[in-house]
């Protein structure tokens, strides 16, 4: 486990935007990302009949939408251990193989930090 406290400010950030919306939204998982100008971009599940994303490929999905070109990190907060392959690859894809993708369960607290790649 890292301690939350520990984390630089704009990660603490992201962490905490995720989980508000994780939490607002009454969905399994919230995410955040960060993109190379600062900017962040927060979402949760999306589980609809048609369409099915993880909140990071949601979260992703709307810095690309905005224009964003990199990222500089990413965080989740879900109940899994790990960020999911998919989850990563869509994080990779817009940020490279070393972006980090701080992952936290559901209390706020980051239990791994993860590349991308």
């Amino acid at each position: 486990m890292t301690d939350s406290s520990a984390l630089d400010p704009e990660d603490r950030k992201i962490v905490t935007l995720a989980r508000s919306a994780r939490a607002r939204n009454g969905v399994p998982e919230g995410a955040a990302v960060r993109d190379e100008t600062g900017r962040t971009y927060v979402a949760g599940t999306v589980a609809l009949d048609s369409l099915k994303l993880s909140a990071l490929q949601t979260a992703v999905a709307m810095a690309v939408a905005s224009g964003a070109t990199s990222l500089e990190a990413a965080a989740v907060v879900t109940e899994a251990e790990t960020a999911s392959a998919e989850d990563r690859a869509a994080v990779r894809d817009l940020g490279g193989a070393q972006t980090p993708v701080l992952v936290a369960g559901p209390d706020g607290t980051v239990r791994i930090t993860v590349t991308a790649g």
